[in-house]
Formats: C-alpha cells, sequence, structure tokens
C-alpha cells in the first residue's frame, strides 16, 4: 500500500491518500480525540502525539496537528497508522455511525433560496475546497446572511476568510440575488 501526502493551504493540516475508498459518502469531521469514538482509525490517528483534528472524504483522510509538533516527527507514525487499519480490514466508521451530508436542515420560507444555495454549495465550491483537504458545509440564512461552516483543512487556514468573502460569497451572490453576505460559523 502506497499513501501519498499533499500539502494544503493550512499548513498545520496535511492531506493523506491512501489509494482507495475512505468514505462512500459524505465527510466526517473529529474535531477533537473526544469525537473520534464513531471511528477506529480516527481513534488510532488521535492515538498519534500531536494530533489535534481528523477528517475524511471520499478518498483521502485530513490530519490537522498542534503548532508545537514537526510534521517531520509525526508523519511516519501516521503514515503506519493509516497503513495498519486499512491492512487490519477494520472498518473507517462504526456501524451505525454513518457520515452525513453535512448540510442543515431548512424548511420555511426561504426553503427555495437554500435549496439553490445547497446546489452550489455541492456543485461548485465542496468539490474545490476537498482539493485542499477540507469541506464546508451549510449552517444556516437569516435575512440574506449565508452561515457556513468550515471543516478539514479549511478550518483554521489562514486563507480561510479570503475564500469565504471573495471566492463563495461572490459566487453565491452572483448566483442568488437574495443572498447580501456569507459568515463562518465554529
Amino acid at each position: 500500500m502506497f499513501i501519498q501526502t499533499e500539502s494544503t493551504p493550512n499548513p498545520a493540516t496535511l492531506k493523506f491518500l491512501p489509494g482507495q475508498t475512505v468514505l462512500e459518502l459524505g465527510t466526517a469531521d473529529f474535531p477533537s480525540a473526544e469525537t473520534a469514538g464513531a471511528s477506529p482509525l480516527a481513534e488510532r490517528l488521535f492515538a498519534v502525539s500531536g494530533v489535534t483534528g481528523v477528517f475524511f472524504g471520499s478518498d483521502f483522510v485530513t490530519i490537522t496537528k498542534g503548532d508545537d509538533i514537526d510534521w517531520d516527527h509525526i508523519k511516519p507514525a501516521l503514515l503506519g497508522a493509516i497503513m495498519e487499519h486499512f491492512q487490519s480490514g477494520q472498518p473507517v466508521m462504526t456501524d451505525g455511525s454513518a457520515p452525513s451530508s453535512g448540510h442543515a436542515e431548512h424548511s420555511g420560507e426561504d426553503a427555495a433560496i437554500v435549496g439553490q444555495i445547497k446546489e452550489l454549495l455541492d456543485s461548485r465550491v465542496r468539490p474545490a475546497v476537498a482539493q485542499d483537504g477540507g469541506d464546508i458545509t451549510f449552517h444556516g440564512f437569516d435575512r440574506g446572511v449565508v452561515y457556513l461552516h468550515m471543516q478539514g483543512a479549511c478550518a483554521g487556514c489562514p486563507s480561510s476568510t479570503l475564500t469565504l468573502k471573495m471566492g463563495i460569497e461572490n459566487l453565491l451572490r452572483h448566483y442568488i440575488p437574495e443572498v447580501t453576505e456569507v459568515r463562518p460559523v465554529a
């Protein structure tokens, strides 16, 4: 098994490509070791000292490290943990803990606008940020303001504000006149 790694715009995050499917559907975000119980792979990765976040996409694993740790020190252990997991035959997620599309539900008078927002996010934005090892999901819409949740490499990325304001906000405002602003949520 050969695992490739790619840098991301976030220097604290690396993208690992194991060359096989990680998740069949959706994404899974583990912002801390306490949230990793639904995934044997995430638990294994958090066992490596210095890991502060784990994110799964369809064919990649994004790992975030603490500022006090150097990638050269933990990267070999992470590669070993990923390889051991896939060779063990264990599932990435435990039964009953299916990943989701990530988007928050929204109904009411703005349901049609929210549908358009989600469609644009799924077709234009999410594939692009997945290339960088992250994801952006819909969180809410209120009086013209779209609230988005950033995950994986996008969470805490130095260029995330620029991505939101210059990229995503401009795209949504262009296609959906009702959108006036985009804001991140934690």
